[in-house]
């Protein structure tokens, strides 16, 4: 299975979070692009933050990077992706992997999806310098290029 689309309402380069908002307000950007781009509701939102209230940091996956995602249901529309670059790097409290440049935001409607999306997600990262050219990234051509998906 190929990555979802991801249209340029899903991608926001270069975010600015306070340190208030800490990683809630970035799975708060990571979920609005979720929504702009029509796959989510904004309850999809609460449930990502609740996701790492309730489990941890779990979706910091690598250094710099996290996946953010909630389980599928009512609040997911269709299969989406998007994707936030951080201006300033924010710690999710991974021992081992933060702070965080890049989150990814996921979300697929069919239980089933979600885990060859994972596997084509963990292919592109195979090449180490995957998250280092997303975080530089200046365009959404140049994030689907690396992602290699189609808008």
């Amino acid at each position: 299975m190929a990555l979802p689309p991801l249209p340029d309402t899903a991608v926001v380069l270069g975010a600015s979070v306070s340190a208030a908002d800490d990683w809630r307000g970035v799975l708060r950007v990571v979920g609005d692009a979720l929504v702009a781009s029509g796959v989510t509701t904004p309850a999809y939102t609460d449930a990502m933050i609740a996701m790492v209230e309730e489990h941890g940091p779990y979706i910091v996956i690598s250094p710099g990077l996290a996946l953010a995602h909630a389980r599928p249901g009512t609040t997911v529309l269709g299969d989406g992706l998007a994707v936030v670059t951080l201006a300033t790097p924010v710690s999710f409290g991974s021992p081992h992997n933060d702070p965080v440049h890049v989150v990814l935001g996921l979300a697929v409607a069919e239980v089933g999806t979600h885990l060859e999306s994972i596997g084509a997600l963990a292919n592109v990262f195979n090449d180490p310098t995957a998250t280092s050219r997303l975080a530089a990234a200046t365009s959404a051509d140049e994030i689907r290029a690396i992602l290699e998906v189609s808008s």
